[in-house]
């Protein structure tokens, strides 16, 4: 009985993971199907589930109806940008946070923790008319700056990394005459590697999705990133499917890759500590 128990509910959880991820995966799968057909097979029912014809064209007529190939390599700079500035300012803010005794550090972290707590909706006005008073608009500062100030999820989660390190890593190199900076990238950061991937992959994820904040700023098309650019394949008086399939597709890729390559070490970095037992 106990067997058959195990065996049952055994195969009720991989039945259940097997369905949430089919859910997950089949809008990925209809867009891409969608992409190499035609217009008049994308909506046809019955529906058709395999192109009759692979439409190359679509990929082509991507780069050609607007400038997409622009768009990524705006996109690729505003995110390295903001994957340097997330790397060093979360970095040394939580290596003070989480090394280093100050007069406020309590009160200092509870704020920081606070600011997860408010609504982005909330920020969007007086973000907008502070960057508009440094005339910051239409430019891709407002995108990139503040990544050099820190997030407070970023810097949560490496303080509590760094918190599993010994102590003495920092005791010995200040016996050896290393300053703060040298211990942060010469002891602190190799031993971060996982939760600093994890800081990477997010910081990736966030910037290369985001809509509202290139929709907000930017008002000259040539600075358009691709989540807002996919926006000018839609028209009110005719919208080309396929070809914006196409270019979604085009987009979701980096992001596929990007959680193939970075897997093992995302993982590790959200379930280890600093050091292996």
């Amino acid at each position: 009985m106990k067997r058959t128990r195990s065996s049952l509910g055994g195969m009720l959880k991989y039945t259940l993971l097997v369905t949430v991820s089919v859910a997950c995966v089949l809008p990925l799968l209809w867009q891409f199907r969608s992409s190499l057909m035609p217009m008049n097979d994308i909506f046809r029912i019955p529906m058709i589930i395999f192109p009759k014809s692979l439409e190359i064209k679509n990929y082509l007529d991507v780069f050609t109806l607007v400038p997409f190939g622009r768009y990524y390599l705006n996109t690729l700079l505003v995110v390295v940008v903001n994957i340097i500035g997330a790397f060093f300012s979360n970095t040394i803010i939580a290596y003070a946070f989480a090394r280093l005794e100050f007069k406020g550090k309590k009160l200092m972290y509870a704020l920081c923790l606070g600011t997860m707590m408010l609504p982005a909706s909330v920020q969007l006005i007086p973000f907008f008319l502070e960057w508009n008073w440094f005339g910051g608009i239409n430019t891709f500062l407002p995108l990139t700056v503040p990544a050099f100030f820190g997030n407070a999820f970023f810097i949560f989660m490496l303080v509590q990394f760094f918190k599993t390190l010994p102590r003495d890593y920092d005791e010995a190199a200040f016996i050896d005459g290393a300053s703060h900076p040298q211990i942060v990238f010469k002891v602190i950061v190799p031993l971060a590697k996982p939760a600093l991937v994890c800081v990477a992959v997010f910081q990736f994820m966030n910037t290369w999705n985001d809509f509202m904040g290139p929709l907000l700023f930017l008002n000259d098309s040539k600075l358009y990133t691709l989540a807002i650019g996919l926006r000018s394949f839609i028209s009110t008086l005719y919208t080309p499917w396929p070809v914006l399939m196409a270019a979604a597709t085009l987009t979701v890729v980096p992001l596929i890759a990007l959680f193939f390559m970075a897997q093992k070490s995302f993982i590790a970095g959200l379930t280890m500590g600093g050091l292996k037992g």
